[in-house]
């Protein structure tokens, strides 16, 4: 977990993530080893960022008693090591199938994902509205994506977050997925003209002004 937490509050997430079913103020007190004041105190702090929310009651024979639960915000706070178990899926397929093997296969998961999005703009829509259109979908997928002032008349985006940035930085090749997926959804072939990858400050995709 993230050293952003006091060492109480640290311990506090760790035992709700141990409890799915929640716990009382009273159990909180007695794992801490502090008083229920002190667990309102932090429980009100990590309710208000988000990470706990009030769960169920349980009955106990007299008053309910309220329990606390992590939210799925903070079950995000304990790391996951999915860039480690796609790199491993990565390897292997290109150890199996070659440099070659891989971007085909990443270009059929680009192209399974395009058939998940919405529609693009019809067939008579320009290129422009198209890359803008792939733009914000890439920004909602988490790319912090935007469309900028075209280059030399091409259009361009430029995506801030790369969203496989751990992953890329291991094999390069991954970026090939991004490039897929603009294509797939634009019917225009893409250019990588700047990677974070290998030291760049953006990602920057140009869009060629012939069909792919």
């Amino acid at each position: 977990m993230p050293d952003l937490f006091g060492d109480r509050r640290r311990r506090l997430l760790r035992h709700l993530l141990r409890n799915k079913a929640g716990a009382s103020v009273d159990e909180l007190a007695q794992a801490l080893g502090v008083t229920r004041t002190a667990v309102r105190q932090h429980l009100a702090a990590l309710t208000r960022d988000g990470l706990v929310a009030a769960g169920a009651e349980r009955g106990t024979g007299g008053r309910p008693v309220r329990l606390h639960v992590l939210t799925e915000a903070g079950r995000e706070v304990f790391p996951r090591r999915y860039s480690w178990f796609a790199n491993l899926l990565v390897e292997a397929i290109a150890r199996e199938h070659g440099a070659s093997g891989l971007r085909t296969r990443l270009g059929r998961i680009a192209a399974a994902v395009v058939a998940q999005l919405p529609e693009p703009a019809g067939a008579g829509a320009g290129r422009r509205d198209k890359v803008e259109e792939l733009s914000a979908l890439m920004d909602q997928l988490g790319y912090d994506a935007r469309r900028v002032r075209d280059v030399g008349g091409v259009p361009t985006i430029e995506a801030d977050n790369c969203v496989f940035h751990a992953l890329a930085m291991q094999n390069t090749a991954v970026c090939h997925f991004d490039l897929a997926l603009m294509t797939s959804y634009t019917g225009r072939k893409v250019e990588l003209h700047e990677c974070m990858a290998k030291g760049g400050k953006v990602c920057r995709f140009r869009f060629l002004q012939s069909d792919a």
